[in-house]
């Protein structure tokens, strides 16, 4: 997922000094035992804001992680602590929080952001650093493949960056195929945010719809953090639309779902992973029974691979639920962890040096079953996951109405 973006600091789970330097206060070419060794995760996440639900969920979800492979011993002689901070879905927080993860050299793996623009102001920073990170939401296609992706000419720009969550080209065909091929809808009218997610989703589900046949009817944008959307609610009802897509997050199309409803279009709102939250319905004074909404992956509920994760999530009690990403964020962090056990496991029982150039190269390796599913990446970072679900408000509530792996 994901566009938008603070400073804020929240150090969290950081109990007493960090013992042993993870890689920075060593000579060049020597290496120490393990013996005592902190190894500092950092989350990167809005922390507090309007998205601060998804974002204290991929918090917790790692923590969980952290505090399972301590538990489990799962790297002999190390200890994961968890370093959180609060870009409040701001780039230019989203930024400054990478520079102060990279500065902290017991940081040796990333998870987050939760939105893709924050995610292009901190790649730089960390691919100079040779520090991981892997999101558990961005879903812009360019962060892996490159801005010309569109074009076909897909080139990596960051050997540092990786993502648990499939990319808008899957979702946002899925979802054009889901509103033409299920739902037997022609014309469609499509909103946007401007924001990097909500444009480029919005830009790829037009694309397959119109491909199949359907027609996009009329197209407007919206500002985020606005309220007052009947203008384009106007616009809705006198294309004669059938259905609206929106690219963007739950603040806005809450609203959107409501004021098109109320200027007479009884016709439903379609979205991303942006969309997927109560918020969204919590946000309209009308029912919106009957909108949808396309998420990465299968319903973690559903799952078997994602019995223990949530029954030790429960068990942790923790304030906020994990939300959307929560089992993309623990299989996240579970992919640095295998990446630094590997890394040790390679060195003779110790960390290396260049530990960050080292865990780098080991999770393009990572491969495992996790809260998700199989947990591996591709030559551009990409998951393999392919899987994802069509999510339909039932009686107040979002329900999943169809899963499936995309297939091309």
């Amino acid at each position: 997922m994901r566009n938008r973006s603070l400073l804020i600091l929240t150090t969290v789970i950081t109990t007493g000094a960090l013992t042993l330097t993870a890689c920075g206060s060593r000579d060049k070419n020597d290496s120490k035992s393990n013996s005592g060794t902190t190894v500092v995760i950092g989350v990167d996440a809005p922390l507090t804001g309007s998205l601060s639900a998804l974002g204290q969920g991929i918090k917790n979800s790692v923590d969980l992680a952290a505090k399972t492979a301590n538990k489990n011993n799962e790297v002999k002689g190390i200890t994961f602590k968890v370093v959180a901070l609060d870009d409040q879905a701001v780039p230019a927080s989203g930024h400054q929080n990478a520079v102060n993860l990279v500065g902290n050299k017991d940081v040796l793996g990333v998870v987050g952001p939760l939105n893709s623009g924050v995610a292009q102001s901190m790649q730089s920073d960390f691919a100079k650093a040779n520090l991981t990170e892997v999101s558990p939401a961005n879903t812009n296609p360019a962060l892996t493949q490159g801005d010309n992706w569109a074009k076909g000419d897909l080139k990596r720009p960051f050997k540092t960056y990786f993502r648990t969550a499939t990319t808008d080209v899957i979702q946002g065909r899925f979802a054009a195929q889901y509103y033409y091929n299920d739902a037997k809808k022609r014309k469609v009218f499509v909103i946007d945010d401007k924001q990097t997610y909500g444009a480029g989703l919005a830009a790829i589900f037009s694309q397959e719809f119109k491909r199949l046949g359907g027609k996009v009817v009329g197209t407007d944008h919206i500002t985020v953090k606005e309220t007052d959307f009947s203008s384009t609610a106007d616009k809705v009802k006198s294309s004669g639309a059938d259905s609206v897509y929106f690219g963007g997050q739950y603040p806005e199309g809450g609203l959107i779902s409501d004021q098109v409803k109320k200027a007479g279009a009884k016709i439903p709102t379609m979205g991303g992973d942006g969309i997927y939250d109560p918020a969204f319905i919590s946000a309209s004074g009308v029912s919106n029974d009957g909108d949808l909404a396309t998420s990465v992956g299968y319903p973690v509920e559903q799952l078997d691979t994602a019995k223990t994760f949530i029954a030790d999530y429960k068990a942790a009690g923790y304030k906020d639920p994990y939300a959307a990403y929560g089992g993309y964020s623990y299989d996240a962090a579970w992919s640095i962890i295998q990446a630094v056990k590997a890394v040790v496991e390679a060195n003779n029982g110790k960390l290396p040096s260049d530990a960050r150039a080292k865990i780098t190269e080991a999770m393009q390796k990572v491969s495992f079953d996790g809260v998700t599913g199989k947990v591996s990446f591709d030559q551009y970072g990409d998951t393999t996951n392919k899987q994802l679900t069509v999510y339909k408000v039932e009686n107040g509530a979002w329900k999943a109405v169809k899963s499936a792996t995309f297939k091309d």
